[in-house]
């Protein structure tokens, strides 16, 4: 068996791992080796922003998981894509770069998550990004990830978004990434130049120039070596050998919130009774690991445009090849944009603190794999509920790594969350119907207007809603029982072994995981390095004063 010594052994090139693999070898007396099962990212599909759709839906590009049959969904089994590339999911996803509310991080601390608040996290979400508009308190110049808003909503349905929302009653936001998250207003996207800025693209590519960064692509790592209560290496298997890898300082774990407990549990690391069920010798029972998982539902609310100007006017193979090739003599145009160009958070109702309902504006109907939803024009908001109180788990039922773990999210089992996806239907109608939209919206497609009792809206939802595609949180950072890392990211009882990703996070942020995930891993780095932490930021936090008492 062949085997090599680094000081670090990443596991997964995705939004956290390619980050990892840039900081830690920036100093040259540090070795790192990351292993990718995934291969090159060198494709369009991937680098244009538009052809989003296809990458997610390619079995080349990522893991293709279905969930059990979702008992509260009408047995439904939902489709779970996770990045198989370089870049991971920061290359499948769409690019919506959003940080998550101020006070979600507050709450993460409060899951013990001690020194993971906002005013700790600020500093590295600045840190990592290259905002396109003026710097100030909230945001920053010169990093690597290149932030802006697309083609600037040159399409007038954006803003008949915003201005129905400021109708309705609600605040205008002009940057829901800066002291304020609620409100209507532009939506940003991790673009630039025309480029998707992955993590592979802004973090591991210039990286990868340097002499102590190895980077192995379709490397299947198989367990995480043990020896006894302190993690050494792992194998994996490569070009039809199986190899090990050794670690002189830590193994770091970044396969993302279905790979990582998957790795860990067929590594005898997880719960006892899961373990042992999938014939699996338990080396440290640790319970919560795979445990406590979380994701973002959504639906589309579809409406018909009485104008001929939306994208669905875009869908046929000359259209498209127009596109494309502006795209590829430019990087400019309708490809340049996943077309997420404005969007709102607000509150469910009286006595939320902060939003728990996400809005993305889209000025077409058409489904995630990219065809369109009817003939004729229209546009769609997709909506969700996006605090939920619902959990579920990864468990694995083999050995062997290659088997895929059963995911079940329990979607919709927590009735907070049934009303949650009431209010999402009874609230977008009202915004919908404010007069900003009278000269384009002609009639309801989804979810129709005979919907409109509760029991009309659940049954529309168990059989409208799918995966926002942001699983999370099934290996929680913490110190209590069920908690899998401590806030220094350190898997609890194991020596030398970390976990650093999104399933670390205690919560799911209100809203896309890509910025939380990135920032996450730009903190661990400092963290794993040892070095001085950025200082805190004090910035202040924008909550509605009347939160306790008004929806708006």
């Amino acid at each position: 068996m062949q085997s090599k010594e680094y000081d670090y052994v990443i596991v997964g090139a995705g939004s956290a791992g390619c980050i990892l693999a840039n900081r830690l070898t920036e100093d040259e007396n540090v070795s790192v080796l990351l292993l990718e099962f995934g291969g090159s990212d060198r494709s369009i599909f991937i680098q244009m922003p538009t052809a989003l759709s296809i990458p997610m839906n390619t079995e080349k590009f990522a893991w293709q998981y279905e969930t059990q049959p979702e008992p509260f969904l009408d047995k439904r089994e939902m489709h779970c894509p996770r990045g198989k590339v370089l870049g991971g999911s920061s290359s499948i996803n769409g690019m919506v770069f959003l940080r998550g509310n101020a006070k979600d991080y507050d709450e993460w601390e409060s899951h013990g998550a001690s020194d993971w608040s906002y005013k700790h996290c600020l500093p590295y979400f600045k840190k990592m990004e290259d905002w396109s508009f003026a710097a100030d308190n909230y945001r920053a110049k010169g990093g690597p990830v290149g932030v802006n808003n697309g083609n600037n909503r040159k399409n007038p349905l954006y803003n008949a978004f915003i201005e129905a929302g400021k109708q309705a009653g609600y605040n205008y936001t002009e940057d829901y990434n800066g002291e304020r998250q609620e409100g209507f207003g532009p939506m940003h996207m991790n673009v630039k130049n025309g480029r998707r800025q992955s993590t592979a693209n802004a973090y591991l590519k210039p990286a990868m120039k340097r002499p102590n960064l190895t980077v192995e692509t379709h490397a299947l790592t198989q367990r995480i070596i043990l020896d006894g209560k302190k993690a050494t290496g792992v194998e994996y298997k490569h070009g039809g050998a199986i190899k090990q890898a050794l670690a002189k300082r830590d193994v770091i774990v970044s396969a993302g919130s279905i790979g990582s407990p998957q790795l860990l549990q067929v590594s005898g690391i997880g719960p006892a009774d899961v373990l042992k069920e999938a014939g699996i010798e338990v080396k440290h029972d640790l319970p919560g690991v795979g445990e406590n998982l979380q994701d973002h539902l959504e639906f589309y609310f579809q409406y018909k445009c009485k104008q001929p100007i939306t994208l669905n006017g875009k869908l046929d193979l000359f259209s498209k090849f127009k596109i494309g090739v502006e795209w590829i003599l430019f990087k400019t145009g309708l490809g340049a944009t996943n077309h997420f160009e404005s969007c709102a958070f607000i509150r469910s109702k009286a006595g939320v603190e902060w939003p728990d309902i996400q809005y993305h504006f889209l000025p077409a109907a058409m489904r995630y794999d990219g065809n369109a939803a009817f003939a004729g024009h229209g546009f769609q908001v997709h909506v969700g509920h996006n605090k939920p109180f619902s959990r579920g788990s990864v468990r694995v039922t083999s050995p062997d790594f290659s088997v895929k773990p059963k995911i079940l999210f329990n979607y919709l089992e927590k009735q907070e969350d049934i009303e949650g996806f009431r209010a999402c239907v009874r609230l977008t109608r009202e915004i919908i119907e404010q007069s900003a939209f009278d000269e384009f919206r002609d009639g309801e497609i989804q979810p129709g207007e005979d919907v409109q009792t509760d029991e009309e809206i659940d049954a529309f939802v168990r059989q409208a809603v799918e995966s926002a595609y942001h699983p999370s949180c099934s290996c929680k950072m913490g110190t209590d029982e069920m908690a899998v890392v401590g806030p220094d990211t350190r898997v609890h009882g194991i020596e030398g072994l970390r976990v650093v990703d999104s399933s670390i996070f205690p919560t799911i942020p209100n809203g896309n995981l890509n910025a939380p995930t990135m920032m996450l891993a730009e903190r661990a780095a400092d963290i794993i390095k040892g070095k001085g932490m950025l200082p805190e930021d004090n910035s202040p936090v924008g909550i509605a004063e009347n939160w306790q008492t008004e929806q708006r």
